[in-house]
């Protein structure tokens, strides 16, 4: 089916579900269409009168205002129309708060918009005459990435065009046929595919083939229904969410469930699936429930009141306080105008007990109908607390999140009695999504684990070569001094490889503090070269929390112990690892109250989470409940099981970029059995399918999914010089795509510990010049003006090309080599002029260090003479681009001082400011645009790059 054909067939299929065909051929064509249904939405306020031109300009002025953010509000909010007899009237743009089905649809085929650039949109849904859902498609064979890329040139190019209208896109929705997903309207989803989502049914079976989706998605009223009620506003970022199926099937179930029954219900979503945002969605639509007094949602640790405190306000500004202690907590309980709580177990606790002063205060919240959302109900809900708030709370339904529940498995078993499950105290499960749906559906990462030591498969290049297979019989020899010391030098020699050089972090888990300890000194003694920053937290208790059947322990309150549970020596390590924190990041935290010790844990937090600390040290803290996108790496020496082990898994799958594949899991202990028991117990499905859709695929296995990615390559292109003679851009699209999955396997191979070059059919060099062929093309298509060029749609993922090892530095110590083996200089020089040639961080600065290779002494210190050179040459460009472009020299260089803090390039704003003259508006656009890139290609040359040389 071509492409027209699919379009065609998915126009008739929407004018099937009653939407109205219209044609719009320009600008002019779309406003007129709006201002007849806005008159027809709003035909009541409007006494069916039409709307005057001077009324209709009042309208659009309004619309056309602010950023996509502000636009949204605008679409969902009214708009005051003075109208000539002095009458105001109230104008809608959309019913979207209840009546989904109120509101008038079209479908619009290839409307076009003209500037710079000629854009026609392939299908474009209009509710009330605005464009607020956009289709791309794609013929079947193409790959589906090719539109959404299509959808980021448009936005690049021409959605401003049409009095900014196409800025009112809440939902774009990309399809080859055969594969659909949809994403939503923000700079993250746009620049990042891994934010598009598929369409599943409520038992998560994906809805993947056009029509199929169409007929879920695409109907009036739930199209309105997903721009309405699940796509959320973020105030923090300013930018647009959409939920993701089984988040809406989750929702929907608890609102039923509250509204048809008096029961309880619990949601089984695994790690990691974004259960915040269901949560929060869930307890937004609650409040709008009169029979309901209030909504709590209860959290089992201080850190995370904070945490969810700020992402429910994050998502509708200002929706909840914070209930920062007990007293708080009781205002907020009897403030008839506060109806969503967060809070602590361990406050409500407090409040609900007789013998306090704050029981007779909130008794009448006893009958009242009253709904709990138990955040990780796993971990807090098995003891006499929860009972506590259920006998309290004598009308209550209360529902519970969790992404490993307790199973008869898992459970722990009290004495002459049968195992108490998630079941048991919550009753029904409401929805399932598990590791392995989020898995495929590519909503998480899947893990790759590697067993080090004597247990380590045989055929392995990095078995440690010390005995840890006496864990079990012997508890010293895992704590010996010998042992800890040669994992230190493996992860040393190896985190590098695991991180992407550092790109990501990692955390590692041990056994207990005294074994932390240890860990922490030897670390400490590591090369003063390119040193790992290790951070850590522990409780300084006398007693650590008991560990239970499961491998975990109940995470710290974040609260101090009192002075009659505090183990000195603890606290004194503590406070010296907490001095050499302040050390390497300027900060001043102390163990003096539990608020610094609070503000330390934040930090810490806030620091793994931008990829500060290479290594977080830890015994429990962090393993639950902690997210952070850039962590990709856990170092086990600790053991772990069932839902523990999970969880702590967790920590490392999150999706961040295309460079991130999987999360790394190192085990310096035998958890082979107990990692395949945990995935089987909480994927619910066949052990050996389980598996296998949880782990990624071991090393010899991706060795022949590369040497087979070889030779299909070898198939069209023999050698590098061969990609040169490709007949057409067909053929240069399929080397392309060819390399480009070689690159993707090469970015997992990395990671393993016994990734060799040598086991590879493709050797450095001429993977290098297969690297250089590929970023000519790259070059060729960026500077094609053909918008039809089939090379321009194709996504070169040049993340995967980049090596952040490979830098200027890099290349300067490589010339400092020349001296000292002028015997090798010719080869030596070969190297180079292939790395310029070959590295995408290192192309804009080719002609720079190729100009100081023609001069360099190699007398003399290769550094000083490149600083110096770097210095004469930065200038002479700074002052060309003022004299070319007729700047104001001092501000050039403010902008460019700025960047090197900010990392921000300048604003339209600045570059105005920098212009030395008053240029027309319409010259202005392409003056900006035209310095705007020259400063780009200034900072890509002299500033990106260079940290550590100058």
């Amino acid at each position: 089916m071509t492409e027209q054909q699919l379009e065609q067939a998915l126009i008739e299929q929407l004018q099937g579900l009653e939407y109205q065909a219209v044609k719009i051929t320009n600008e002019q064509s779309l406003l007129n269409n709006l201002k007849t249904q806005l008159e027809k939405l709003n035909h009541k306020a409007l006494q069916n009168t039409p709307l005057s031109d001077q009324e209709f300009k009042q309208i659009l002025n309004h619309l056309n205002t602010g950023t996509i953010f502000d636009r949204a509000k605008i679409l969902r909010d009214q708009f005051v129309l003075k109208r000539p007899d002095k009458n105001n009237v109230w104008i809608s743009f959309i019913s979207a708060a209840k009546d989904w089905c109120q509101n008038h649809f079209q479908v619009a085929h290839q409307i076009t918009m003209k500037d710079e650039h000629h854009n026609r949109y392939d299908v474009t849904l209009l509710i009330n005459g605005l464009p607020l859902v956009q289709i791309e498609l794609k013929k079947r064979g193409i790959e589906i990435k090719e539109a959404f890329n299509q959808i980021r040139r448009y936005k690049n190019q021409s959605y401003k065009i049409g009095a900014g209208l196409f800025e009112y896109i809440q939902i774009f929705i990309i399809s080859n046929g055969i594969n659909t997903k949809y994403f939503t309207n923000n700079k993250t989803a746009l620049t990042r595919f891994e934010q598009t989502f598929f369409w599943t049914d409520r038992d998560n079976i994906q809805c993947d083939d056009l029509q199929q989706f169409t007929d879920a998605f695409l109907k009036p009223c739930h199209i309105t229904k997903m721009i309405g009620q699940y796509t959320i506003l973020n105030e923090t970022n300013q930018m647009l969410m959409i939920m993701r199926p089984y988040q809406i099937y989750a929702v929907e179930a608890i609102i039923k469930q509250i509204k048809n029954t008096d029961q309880n219900g619990y949601i089984w979503h695994t790690t990691g699936s974004g259960k915040t945002l269901t949560s929060f969605k869930a307890s937004q639509i609650i409040a709008s429930n009169p029979d309901v007094q209030k909504i709590l949602f209860v959290v089992d640790r201080k850190d995370l009141d904070d945490q969810t405190v700020q992402e429910f306000n994050k998502f509708a500004k200002d929706s909840v306080d914070t209930t920062s202690n007990t007293k708080n907590l009781v205002n907020q309980l009897t403030n008839n105008n506060k109806k969503l709580i967060v809070t602590t177990i361990q406050k409500l606790n407090r409040v609900i007990q007789k013998n306090t002063r704050y029981y007779e205060k909130i008794q009448h919240l006893q009958n009242q109908k009253i709904i709990f959302i138990f955040d990780e109900c796993h971990r807090s809900q098995f003891g006499t607390t929860h009972q506590n708030i259920k006998n309290f709370f004598q009308k209550a339904q209360m529902f519970g999140f969790t992404g490993t529940p307790i199973l008869s498995k898992n459970a722990k078993i009290p004495l002459g009695e049968r195992p108490l499950t998630t079941k048991d105290i919550f009753n029904k499960c409401l929805h399932k999504y598990l590791i392995v749906d989020a898995i495929r559906d590519k909503n998480v990462l899947g893990f790759s684990i590697e067993y080090i030591g004597q247990y380590q498969r045989s055929n392995s290049t990095n078995e440690l070569d010390i005995n840890t297979s006496l864990f079990d019989e012997n508890k010293a020899s895992l704590e010996d001094e010998h042992r800890l010391s040669k994992i230190v030098d493996y992860i040393q020699t190896h985190h590098d490889h695991k991180t992407k050089s550092r790109a990501f972090t990692a955390m590692f888990c041990v056994s207990n503090v005294p074994t932390l300890i240890k860990y922490y000194e030897l670390f400490k003694q590591q090369p003063i070269e390119k040193p790992l920053k290790i951070a850590t937290i522990f409780s300084y208790s006398a007693n650590e929390p008991p560990i239970d059947d499961t491998g975990t322990t109940p995470e710290e309150a974040l609260e101090l112990p009192s002075d009659a549970n505090i183990n000195p020596t603890y606290r004194n390590k503590l406070a010296q690892y907490i001095d050499d924190y302040n050390q390497i990041f300027s900060t001043q935290h102390r163990l003096t109250e539990s608020q610094s010790f609070e503000n330390y844990y934040k930090n810490i937090a806030a620091n793994v989470r931008k990829g500060e600390i290479d290594i977080l040290l830890v015994v429990n803290m962090f393993l639950t409940g902690f997210d952070s996108p850039r962590l990709n790496t856990l170092y086990v020496d600790k053991n772990l099981k069932l839902h523990g082990l999970i969880q702590a898994f967790s920590r490392t799958n999150r999706l961040f970029d295309v460079k991130k594949s999987h999360g790394n899991i190192v085990c310096f202990r035998d958890l082979k059995a107990a990692t395949d028991e945990a995935i089987c117990l909480f994927s619910n499905k066949d052990a050996k399918e389980t598996v296998e859709g949880v782990l990624v695929k071991s090393y010899e296995e991706y060795i022949q999914d590369y040497n087979q990615a070889v030779t299909e390559l070898q198939t069209i292109t023999p050698t590098a010089n061969s990609v040169k003679h490709l007949a057409n851009e067909e053929e240069q699209v399929e080397f392309v795509k060819r390399f480009r999955t070689l690159m993707r396997l090469e970015n997992i191979l990395n990671t393993f510990a016994d990734f060799s070059e040598t086991d590879l059919n493709l050797s450095r060099d001429e993977s290098d010049g297969f690297r250089g062929e590929f970023l000519e093309l790259k070059d060729r298509a960026q500077t094609q003006k053909d918008d039809t060029s089939i090379l321009q749609q194709v996504d070169f993922e040049l993340d995967l090309i980049h090596r952040d090892e490979i830098n200027v530095k890099y290349i300067l110590d490589l010339l400092g080599q020349l001296k000292t083996k002028p015997e090798a200089q010719e080869e030596q020089l070969k190297v180079i002029y292939n790395l310029l040639s070959n590295q995408v961080q290192l192309r804009n600065k080719r002609p720079l260090i190729e100009k100081f290779m023609q001069q360099i002494d190699l007398k003399e210190n290769i550094f000083q003479q490149f600083v110096g050179f770097w210095h004469d040459e930065s200038e002479q460009a700074i002052t060309g681009l003022c004299s070319e472009e007729n700047l104001i020299e001092s501000k050039l260089r403010e902008s460019l001082a700025n960047y090197k803090y900010t990392n921000q390039p300048p604003r339209t704003s600045e570059i105005g400011k920098m212009l030395n003259f008053n240029p027309s508006i319409l010259q202005r656009k392409k003056i900006t645009e035209r310095v705007r890139s020259k400063i780009a290609a200034l900072i890509e040359t002299f500033i990106e790059g260079m940290g550590g040389v100058v």
